[in-house]
């Protein structure tokens, strides 16, 4: 830019009062672009505290930028998130007809209160015959329990009753021997006696004939030896009667014996009585178990909430359910979580146990909680369909992985959480 040089002359007008002796003149030389006096230098000059307090401003804003640096990197949050919690489905165990739905939609119910009732009236019928059946059971198997000792003294006594039989019919059979024994001595004697009564019966005859002797002592050798034969056949017919009689007490040791082998499975009749008695008491059992599954039957007639929860029905009074038929929904609302989808960059200080913080969008609420555990998965690979990468074009995405936090306890007191209401956590990692 071209300059120019000024030359400035001091101006001298008559003035009536004497003025201070004028300064010699001065010849200055300025740009054209020279810009005029800063009014920064200005007020430093004329502000001499201004530098200390321009410092204390800085400082202040440094530590402020320091403060929301250390705020915003102590926490990863995001807006990938909601309420997630429990759906307990209660389905019919039984088939039958509904007769009472005990609840609406959306009414908070309470463990144990019936939700609906099926008609009973089939299965009572059912508990009363299968209670019949088992007190049926029950008195048999008493009967044969009682049988058990009975057999037992039974075949005790048979087995002693035995023994003495065969000791009584072996001394029969000794006392019949003894007697044959007896029968036929007597039979030898007999016959002796008879060879004696016949040879004086020649030897009289002689005698007679000669006039020897009288015909009176014949005739009585001729009787006796009559006598004597008579004699030889009692004492055959009683050595024959002896032979019966160690016949008959052979017949009666045998028997006797017979007796005491059939007695001697008095072991194996009480155990097939103490069998028969189990087997009572197996039935007893079955019957049992089957009057225990009539009874559930029975109780299943009542659905019931297992839980504390918001109710959600599919079922109407004049329904005939099967078994395994969804007829209600309990939303547990006093257990419910958050599911925070994070990027996996986010997920580089996060650890279970930090604190957290929950901001509902539904009301703006803020709760407390903490990080309870990091899927061990990301939500791409549980998919239905994962992705699969088998061709190398490979186009990297950064993944989310569902990280669950647990309110502390009392923050939903009120239960206006809801599964599925979108939330905005924030999870302080440091």
């Amino acid at each position: 830019m071209p300059q120019r040089t000024e030359v400035e002359a001091p101006a001298n007008p008559p003035q009536e009062n004497p003025a201070p002796a004028a300064k010699p003149a001065v010849s200055e030389t300025r740009s054209a672009s020279e810009p005029p006096p800063s009014r920064t230098k200005n007020f430093m000059r004329s502000n001499p505290r201004a530098r200390m307090y321009i410092f204390v401003v800085i400082l202040a804003l440094l530590v402020a930028v320091f403060f929301a640096w250390r705020y915003f990197t102590s926490y990863e949050s995001t807006d990938d998130a909601e309420v997630d919690g429990h759906l307990m489905p209660l389905s019919a165990r039984i088939s039958g007809y509904v007769q009472n739905v005990n609840v609406d939609d959306n009414q908070y119910v309470t463990a144990g209160a019936v939700l609906a009732e099926i008609d009973p009236r089939d299965y009572q019928v059912a508990v009363d015959k299968a209670r019949a059946d088992v007190q049926d059971s029950e008195a048999t198997a008493q009967s044969l329990g009682i049988n058990v000792p009975i057999t037992s003294i039974n075949t005790t006594s048979q087995v002693s009753a035995s023994a003495a039989d065969v000791d009584n019919a072996r001394a029969g059979v000794s006392t019949a021997q003894q007697q044959a024994d007896v029968a036929a001595a007597q039979l030898a004697q007999a016959q002796a006696n008879d060879v004696k009564a016949q040879n004086d019966v020649v030897r009289y005859k002689q005698l007679v004939a000669r006039q020897e002797i009288s015909q009176q002592l014949y005739d009585q050798a001729f009787s006796a030896a009559g006598a004597s034969t008579a004699n030889v056949a009692a004492a055959r017919a009683s050595v024959a009667a002896a032979q019966d009689q160690i016949r008959q007490a052979h017949a009666k040791l045998a028997q006797a014996e017979a007796n005491l082998r059939a007695s001697q499975t008095g072991p194996q009749q009480v155990a097939s009585s103490r069998a028969r008695a189990l087997s009572a008491e197996a039935s007893v059992a079955a019957k049992q178990a089957a009057l225990d599954q009539a009874q559930l039957n029975l109780g299943y007639t009542k659905i019931v909430a297992p839980v504390n929860g918001l109710v959600m029905k599919n079922a109407e009074v004049g329904m005939n359910v099967q078994p395994g038929q969804q007829l209600f929904t309990i939303v547990p609302l006093d257990d419910v979580w958050v599911t925070a989808d994070f990027k996996e960059t986010q997920l580089k200080y996060m650890k279970p146990g930090q604190r957290a913080e929950v901001k509902l969008d539904a009301n703006g609420r803020t709760y407390k909680g903490h990080v309870d555990s990091i899927a061990g998965s990301s939500g791409a690979r549980t998919s239905l369909l994962p992705p699969e990468n088998a061709t190398g074009n490979y186009v990297k995405v950064v993944q989310r992985l569902p990280v669950k936090i647990v309110l502390d306890p009392g923050q939903n007191s009120d239960r206006v959480l809801r599964l599925g209401m979108s939330v905005e956590p924030k999870v302080f990692v440091k």
